[in-house]
């Protein structure tokens, strides 16, 4: 009796196992194949793109689309905005939010202070961006800063500056308080705690957070298409979405343009992955 039972055992631990090799692998399938269909598509001439059947795979591969995506037209213009107005909003971001997501975590205020200014930060992202539109552009047409890079990166980090503030927030309140309480008491201060304690810690955060934000603003769309009215400023997303016309899209571009899109948050997400898990002393000495 007691083999059977093991027999049974193992049989289902077999069959949960082979589900969820499944279910990750149906995941990946949907997840990956948008962006291997759009890659294939910026290697192939225009009738190819809509032949019956499709074409999985290139059969006459070409790089005429990369040509006129990035020669002929000025994408890499467009993919340099963009790269700038990330990396300047992520960094704001993160490090405004950081400091403010420490303040909230550690600090103490009378009455339900933190509670309520914990919620009006996080009730900013409650608002739709759209119906900040007219004011952000009316804000911007009176300081003379419509067209420029400057003014996107003051939007994002607008948008961006709450979720970041409440991620950091989220995990400085998982770290144990006793080991800055022990710096402070080994002669630190309380700025020192927080730059050679607390903030070391927190790298999972702060790469979780850094690429949440580099993602927003890379991709974002609206504001961009509001503020920005030149190739000069005008992003990725923007310069994209230009190849759809009045009297054709061009596939191929927008393929070639959007394959490439995605190589830069691909190689970021790389280089930080190994601070996306946590660490062990996160929660140590909890309990």
């Amino acid at each position: 009796m007691a083999m059977i039972f093991k027999t049974r055992s193992r049989s289902r631990e077999t069959l949960l196992r082979l589900a969820a090799y499944g279910t990750i692998l149906v995941a990946l399938v949907l997840t990956l194949f948008p962006v291997y269909w759009i890659a294939a598509n910026s290697f192939k001439f225009d009738i190819d793109i809509f032949a019956v059947p499709p074409e999985w795979v290139p059969r006459n591969p070409t790089l005429k689309h990369y040509d006129q995506a990035f020669i002929e037209r000025p994408f890499l213009r467009y993919a340099l905005n963009s790269f700038l107005v990330a990396v300047g909003t992520t960094a704001i971001a993160v490090i405004f939010g950081t400091m403010a997501g420490y303040a909230l975590a550690r600090f103490t205020y009378p009455r339900q202070w933190r509670k309520h200014v914990s919620f009006w930060i996080l009730s900013t992202r409650m608002m739709p961006p759209i119906v900040s539109i007219i004011p952000l552009y009316l804000f911007f047409n009176y300081f003379d800063m419509l067209n420029t890079k400057a003014a996107l990166i003051i939007a994002y980090t607008a948008f961006n500056l709450p979720f970041a503030t409440w991620m950091m927030k989220s995990y400085f309140q998982d770290l144990p308080v006793e080991l800055e309480e022990a710096a402070i008491v080994d002669g630190d201060t309380r700025w020192g705690a927080f730059l050679h304690v607390a903030l070391p810690l927190a790298r999972p955060g702060l790469a979780a957070t850094a690429i949440f934000c580099l993602i927003i603003s890379w991709n974002e769309f609206l504001l961009a298409l509001v503020i920005t009215l030149t190739e000069q400023s005008q992003t990725l997303p923007i310069g994209i979405a230009g190849r759809v016309t009045q009297y054709t899209t061009y596939w191929g571009e927008i393929s070639a343009a959007g394959f490439m899109a995605c190589v830069p948050i691909v190689i970021f997400a790389f280089i930080v992955q190994k601070h996306l898990v946590r660490g062990l002393s996160l929660g140590a000495v909890k309990g």
